[in-house]
């Protein structure tokens, strides 16, 4: 396409999800309470096992409640949203593929929205579970957490886990580039497993091991998983040995 035509087709796609992301902000504003006590979870557990004393509190401003409300209600219409952003993504992506790569644009859509929410639960009730009582307990002292520093908190989390887990399909678009194969991933192996612990350790907000672990354990299941899906689906040439 020319130039003027992509950028008309990315202003289509983009106007389609940003109305996939209004609907669903119009439908969190009706559960924004529930969303908030969904959030506020983990930590109320972890205050209730450890037995600090403490919780939430409005630090920076008064108005730090409604701030969090509305940010509460956007990320939930994110959410709801996610599905339908993901597939605009992809279908703006689409024309550039072959007519046999186009087929797999919803199962593409569909992998990348389930590892990404795959993610961020994984995070949420595996992680910070973990997490939450060895912080609340590093120093004996009052846990007063402001609610919008500990909304950022677990929401950066939450993301970073979800981008984390897109490993698979980001080696599926390198595989179809021909940039890298299943040889390659292999062969990467030991230099993997070290760069997958720093990213685990620059990702997680406390620098204790468990956290750590708990990320670098699913990253290294799904660079299996990339293996096999580069041997599948790379389009590297390699010379006859």
């Amino acid at each position: 396409m020319p130039l003027v035509e992509h950028l008309k087709e990315l202003r289509t796609r983009l106007i389609r999800a940003l109305i996939a992301v209004g609907v669903g902000v119009g439908i969190s504003l009706f559960f924004t309470d529930e969303i908030i006590a969904w959030i506020r979870a983990p930590l109320d557990d972890a205050l209730r096992v450890t037995g600090v004393e403490g919780g939430l509190a409005l630090v920076n401003s008064p108005f730090e409640g409604v701030s969090v409300w509305m940010r509460v209600a956007l990320l939930g219409g994110l959410g709801i949203g996610s599905p339908v952003v993901a597939y605009q993504g992809w279908s703006f992506v689409a024309p550039g593929l072959y007519q046999q790569e186009r087929r797999v644009v919803v199962p593409l859509t569909l992998s990348s929205t389930l590892l990404f929410l795959g993610g961020g639960l994984f995070c949420y009730y595996v992680v910070l579970p973990k997490a939450f009582p060895f912080l609340l307990q590093v120093i004996d002292v009052t846990s007063a957490l402001s609610l919008e520093g500990y909304l950022s908190s677990i929401v950066q989390m939450m993301l970073a886990f979800g981008a984390c887990f897109q490993l698979p399909v980001v080696t599926w678009f390198l595989a179809r580039l021909g940039l890298v194969d299943g040889r390659d991933l292999i062969r990467f192996f030991r230099y993997a497993v070290v760069l997958i612990f720093v990213v685990a350790a620059v990702v997680t907000p406390d620098s204790s091991v468990i956290t750590q672990l708990l990320l670098a354990g699913p990253l290294l299941i799904l660079y299996g998983v990339s293996i096999g899906v580069a041997w599948m689906f790379s389009t590297k040439q390699r010379e006859p040995a």
